[in-house]
């Protein structure tokens, strides 16, 4: 997360004062966290105090801290509609689809056994104001991004993953993009280029003045790009991890500090053991791969595939089936990401993520059944 936040004061200095050089000076004097170390943090903090919580309990926890960080530090530049967020006694979500969401999603993305439970934290990060499908897509574009960095897969399946999943043209060049870019704060403007000044770097400082030399929305663009580096290249440079440190008030020092011990064992720090919480990422087939399914497919079946997909254990004790799938999931709710098995033409186990295929039918259940008993 420390990426995240050295990128943000980096970047601050050129957020107004925008340069298309690359060899521009890293540091001045006035460098300082902005909004996006405020609200990265506020979001951290929630996260830890949360760890293992009830999604509606965690959503409070982020919220909470969102407006306490946000009032005590309240010059740090946020934008005009978020002020009136900040200082309203019942925040509500309010559409937007700024790169507010991409910017503080950074904690999301180390703290997680699972992509599903990655791809769902970000988005619960993201709409308690960034409820806007493109707002969401944002956080969670980072976030997935991090977490495929962080367990090992390369700059292509990042790339392709990322593409194929939150529709980014991410086959632009920075040289393509730079000489025409300008500032721009939504996440369908922003967070493709810092993803792109990721996938094209070498380095962590490399990632991060590639971000800032697009001329653009430079401490938050700087602050995704770093968060993202951070997580692949494994670590940032001791210098710059002392100079963000050093350029936080005390508290948000403690709240990043504190971060930097609890992610390297979310489950140790926070006594939570997940049950269900650590598959590899199961990579959704395209519809021109569909596997067809002979017969149509009964709920024998689907325990069948699901059985072998978790190596004969069943962790699930709830199914509702659908007309052309069954949803496995629990009798008390989970922040697991239950799995899918589509009938009929798909043979895989699916993960609910953002960009579900759009024939799926949620509207007209044909029966649930608990599992527990149908299995004795």
């Amino acid at each position: 997360m420390l990426g995240a936040i050295f990128g943000d004061i980096v970047g601050s200095a050129y957020e107004f004062n925008p340069t298309k050089t690359y060899d521009f000076q890293l540091l001045h004097e006035d460098s300082r966290p902005t909004d996006d170390t405020v609200m990265t943090l506020a979001v951290a903090k929630a996260l830890m105090d949360t760890y293992g919580e009830d999604d509606d309990t965690i959503r409070r926890a982020v919220v909470n801290e969102m407006q306490r960080l946000g009032r005590k530090y309240h010059g740090a530049g946020y934008g005009g509609t978020f002020y009136h967020w900040l200082d309203n006694p019942d925040p509500k979500p309010y559409n937007s689809y700024g790169n507010g969401s991409g910017m503080r999603v950074s904690a999301v993305g180390w703290l997680y056994p699972s992509l599903g439970q990655t791809l769902n934290m970000a988005k619960l990060t993201a709409d308690v104001t960034h409820n806007h499908p493109e707002g969401i897509k944002g956080a969670q574009a980072i976030a997935a991004g991090m977490y495929l960095a962080r367990t090992g897969h390369d700059k292509d399946f990042i790339k392709e993953y990322i593409a194929n999943t939150f529709r980014y043209d991410l086959d632009r060049t920075l040289d393509d993009i730079r000489p025409t870019y300008e500032f721009d704060v939504t996440c369908q403007g922003s967070v493709p280029e810092a993803i792109i000044a990721f996938l094209e770097s070498d380095s962590y400082e490399d990632a991060i003045r590639k971000a800032v030399s697009l001329g653009g929305d430079a401490d938050t663009q700087a602050c995704m790009a770093g968060a993202l580096a951070e997580a692949f290249y494994g670590d940032v440079p001791q210098p710059f991890k002392k100079e963000a440190l050093e350029r936080l008030p005390e508290d948000l020092r403690e709240i990043a500090e504190r971060f930097e011990e609890f992610r390297k064992d979310p489950c140790k720090a926070s006594g939570v053991h997940w049950i269900d919480g650590g598959h590899e990422l199961i990579d959704p087939i395209p519809p021109e791969d569909y596997k067809p399914w002979e017969d149509d497919m009964t709920l024998d079946d689907a325990l069948e595939i699901l059985e072998e997909y978790s190596n004969g254990n069943m962790p699930y004790t709830l199914v509702t089936e659908y007309p052309n799938c069954f949803i496995f999931g629990w009798k008390e709710p989970r922040l697991q990401n239950p799995p899918i098995i589509f009938k009929n033409n798909y043979t895989n186990v699916y993960h609910m993520i953002f960009d579900l295929p759009q024939d799926i039918d949620l509207e007209h259940p044909v029966r649930t059944i608990d599992l527990t008993e149908y299995l004795k």
